[in-house]
C-alpha cells in the first residue's frame, strides 16, 4: 500500500482501536465477572488499572523500538502478543490470573496508537498531517461506540470469557492486516540506535522539554475529562441512567458521534485555521459543555438520558483540539518522533491509570461529581495550553 493511499487511515485507525476495544468491550461484563470469579467490584475494577499501568510503562518503549527496528515490525509483533494475552484472560481461573492477563495485554496494547502517530508524521507534515490525524481519529472514534455493543451481544449469547476470545481473534486479524497492508515508513538510514546512553539522553531531552510537557499534559487532562465517563460507564449507565448491561450504546454512540464530528471538523479546517485557533475553539466548546453538564446534573432532570448530551458536545471540542496539539508536540522532535509519541502516550495513559485507580471511584458516586470532574480536567488542560502558548508564541 502506498503511503498516500486513502486506506492508510483505516489501517492506522484499526491498530489504534486496540485500546478502546481492550477497555470498552468488557465493561458490560463487570457484574458477571464479579459473580463468576467471586471478586469484589473494586477487584474487578483493578483489572482496568492493571491494563493501564503496564500500558503506560510499555508505551515508553514502543516508540524507541519503532525508531530502531521500523514501524511495521513492531506493530506485527505487538498485535500478535496481544492476541496471546487475550486468550490468557479468557481462560483465567481467578481474579489474580485475570490481573496477570490484563497486565500482559497492556504491555502490547499501546503499540498501534504510539507507532501510528509516528507513521502519520513520517508520511505527511503540516495541514496534510492534521487531516490524516483527524481522519484516523474519526474512523477510530467508531471503536468506543461498537466495542460495548459487541461486549453486550457476546454476553447475551455466552459468558464474559467470550469477550476475551473475541479480543484474541481481533489481535490475530490486526497482525495479519499490518503484515499485508501497512508499508514501512521509516528508512534504514533514519533509524536510531538502542544504545543505553543515547536512549537516556534522548528520553531526558524529551521529558525535560517544558513545551512538550505542557502540550502532552494538556492533551492528557482534556482526555480525562471524557475518560472519567468511560471508566465509570457501568455505574453511570446502570445506576445513574437506570439502564441495563446491553444499553451502553446510550452513552457511547452519542459521545462517539460528537468525537467523529469534531475530528471531521478538524480535518476540514486544516490549512484554513491555524493550529492555535483550532485548539482555542476546541477548548471553548469543552468548557461550555463541562459547565452545562454541572448545571444539568444539578437540576436532576426527569429524562436522565439528557445527561449524555454535554458529554457528546465535550467530545466535539476534544476531537477538534487534540490532533493539532499532538502534531505540535511531535514536531518538537523530528528525529525522534517515535520516542516523542511514546512519551506522549506515557503521560496520557499514566494519568488515565491514576484516574481509574483513584479519581474515578471518588467521582462516580453521582452525576454532579462526574460533571464537576469534567470541569476540573478541562480547566487544568486550558491552563496548561495557555502556559505553553505564552512560552512558545510570545507577543
Amino acid at each position: 500500500m502506498p503511503s498516500s493511499s486513502p486506506w492508510l487511515a483505516w489501517v492506522l485507525a484499526a491498530l489504534a482501536a486496540i485500546g478502546p476495544f481492550a477497555i470498552d468491550t468488557y465493561l458490560p461484563a463487570f457484574p458477571q465477572m464479579e459473580a463468576s470469579l467471586g471478586a469484589t467490584q473494586v477487584a474487578v475494577q483493578q483489572t482496568l488499572t492493571a491494563y493501564m499501568a503496564t500500558f503506560a510503562f510499555m508505551v515508553l518503549w514502543h516508540g524507541a523500538l519503532a525508531d530502531r527496528f521500523g514501524r511495521r515490525r513492531v506493530l506485527i509483533w505487538a498485535t500478535a502478543l496481544f492476541a496471546v494475552a487475550s486468550m490468557l484472560c479468557a481462560v483465567a481461573p481467578s481474579i489474580e490470573w485475570l490481573w496477570v492477563g490484563r497486565a500482559v495485554q497492556g504491555l502490547c496494547g499501546g503499540a498501534g496508537m504510539v507507532v501510528g502517530r509516528a507513521v502519520i508524521r513520517d508520511v505527511h507534515e503540516g495541514p496534510q498531517a492534521q487531516r490524516l490525524m483527524s481522519r484516523v481519529m474519526m474512523i477510530f472514534g467508531i471503536a468506543p461506540a461498537i466495542a460495548p455493543l459487541i461486549g453486550g451481544l457476546l454476553l447475551a449469547v455466552a459468558d464474559w470469557r467470550a469477550i476475551f476470545v473475541f479480543l484474541g481473534f481481533f489481535g490475530v486479524a490486526l497482525s495479519a492486516l499490518t503484515w499485508r497492508y501497512l508499508p514501512e515508513t521509516l528508512s534504514e538510514e533514519a533509524r536510531q540506535p538502542l544504545h543505553p546512553a543515547s536512549l537516556v539522553r534522548a528520553y531526558r531531552g524529551v521529558l525535560s522539554n517544558p513545551e512538550f510537557l505542557l502540550l502532552v499534559f494538556s492533551v492528557a487532562l482534556m482526555f480525562n475529562g471524557f475518560f472519567i465517563y468511560v471508566l465509570s460507564a457501568p455505574v453511570f449507565v446502570m445506576t445513574h441512567l437506570g439502564l441495563g448491561p446491553q444499553d451502553f450504546a446510550w452513552l457511547f454512540v452519542p459521545v462517539v458521534a460528537g468525537m467523529m464530528f469534531g475530528s471531521g471538523l478538524s480535518g476540514r479546517v486544516a490549512g484554513y485555521w491555524s493550529p492555535t485557533r483550532a485548539i482555542a475553539v476546541g477548548f471553548a466548546i469543552m468548557l461550555g459543555a463541562a459547565a452545562g453538564s454541572v448545571l444539568l446534573a444539578a437540576s436532576e432532570p426527569t429524562q436522565r438520558l439528557l445527561l449524555v448530551l454535554p458529554i457528546s458536545i465535550y467530545g466535539v471540542g476534544m476531537a477538534l483540539a487534540m490532533p493539532s496539539m499532538s502534531i505540535l508536540a511531535l514536531d518538537l522532535f523530528p528525529q525522534r518522533r517515535g520516542m516523542a509519541s511514546s512519551c506522549q502516550s506515557f503521560v496520557q495513559v499514566g494519568m488515565n491509570a491514576c484516574t481509574a485507580g483513584v479519581i474515578g471511584p471518588l467521582l462516580w458516586k453521582s452525576p454532579v461529581t462526574l460533571a464537576a470532574g469534567m470541569c476540573m480536567f478541562a480547566a487544568l488542560a486550558l491552563i496548561g495550553f495557555l502556559t505553553w502558548r505564552r512560552r512558545a508564541l510570545p507577543v
